[in-house]
């Protein structure tokens, strides 16, 4: 570690990414921003802001190294932000050596595709990182609120309390309010599950539901999510809390969500394939979906919601229909 060991890492370069490296560096800290196309780091470190997400955030390049090498970022900082799309962490990785000594907060809401972890697990199994140091942070926050400054709260979840209060004490500012909890188990899988839920929430808009319909929806999805996590991590967390109820909400609701936006294209009538294509963007719900769903088997968990965007997703099953069942049988 050299001088600017008090400097924070962050991985990625995508909206959420941006909107982290504003947070934090409107709170004062000093960051090695890695972004893997070294035209767009210098860019960025040119003029000021990201050209490809959130560009009207000015980057503050005093506080702010952009890179294109990520292991000048892993070993030059005492915590790293990990804010790839959860399919491109493995790549964004790969022939990186991660100092074990470090701590490592995901911002990542979804599971690494090649192992079908979440990211505590992954970054645990497959890199060697202790548990005790990793962290994750969760909202109901979308990237693009944080570029208006709109008040946002985000929740860090951690095994270890120095650990989520350190980093939620680097978040806060005038906008930004932060929660600490020590659910990291239960807090990276309600961050999965509402992403498929959200699924669920557009297919059910493409297919012609509305808003009252929504609300019934959503508030089965919650005591669907709260019976998994605790068939899964057995605690005293109370899914009525920010992290859970009130990320699922936003997710659900909100005109900013990717998964929302792809559920939507599917109770439309498009194919899977063609959604992705057209969205040009990662819904993080496609991969989780499966991951739960196996989660479900291996568990005996009964998730009816989680099922159904399952089969529409990987089965080919008919929205209309799924929907259909799921109403007689489950909701309400």
């Amino acid at each position: 570690m050299n001088s600017e060991e008090s400097r924070i890492g962050v991985i990625g370069s995508g909206s959420w990414a941006t909107a982290l490296v504003k947070i934090l560096t409107d709170n004062g800290n000093r960051i090695i921003w890695w972004i893997r196309n070294p035209e767009k780091a210098l860019f960025i470190r040119t003029n000021h802001h990201n050209p490809d997400y959130l560009s009207s955030v000015e980057i503050h390049t005093e506080n702010v190294d952009p890179t294109c090498n990520i292991q000048y970022a892993l070993d030059n900082c005492t915590t790293i932000v990990l804010a790839v799309p959860s399919a491109y962490i493995h790549q964004a990785l790969a022939g990186a050596t991660l100092p074990v000594n470090r701590i490592y907060i995901s911002a990542i809401k979804g599971i690494e595709p090649h192992s079908e972890q979440v990211m505590a697990g992954y970054l645990n199994q497959q890199h060697g990182i202790p548990m005790e140091n990793i962290g994750i942070v969760t909202g109901p926050c979308h990237a693009e609120e944080v570029a208006a400054e709109k008040l946002s709260f985000l929740t860090v979840s951690a095994n270890n309390n120095e650990v989520a209060q350190s980093f939620a004490n680097k978040l806060q500012t005038r906008y930004i309010q932060t929660r600490c909890n020590n659910d990291l188990i239960g807090s990276e899988y309600a961050a999965v599950m509402k992403n498929i839920y959200a699924i669920g929430a557009g297919i059910a808009h493409g297919l012609g539901y509305g808003d009252n319909y929504l609300a019934l929806y959503v508030s089965a999805a919650i005591r669907e999510m709260d019976e998994f996590l605790n068939a899964l991590s057995p605690d005293h967390r109370d899914v009525k809390e920010a992290a859970y109820l009130g990320d699922l909400l936003v997710t659900c609701y909100s005109q900013f969500s990717r998964n929302r936006t792809f559920g939507t294209m599917l109770g439309k009538g498009y194919s899977v394939r063609s959604a992705q294509l057209e969205m040009n963007m990662v819904a993080e719900g496609y991969f989780a979906a499966k991951l739960i769903h196996n989660k479900c088997l291996e568990h005996a968990i009964n998730a009816p919601i989680a099922t159904a965007i399952y089969r529409i997703i990987y089965e080919g099953a008919i929205a209309a229909k799924q929907f259909k069942d799921l109403n007689q049988d489950h909701l309400g």
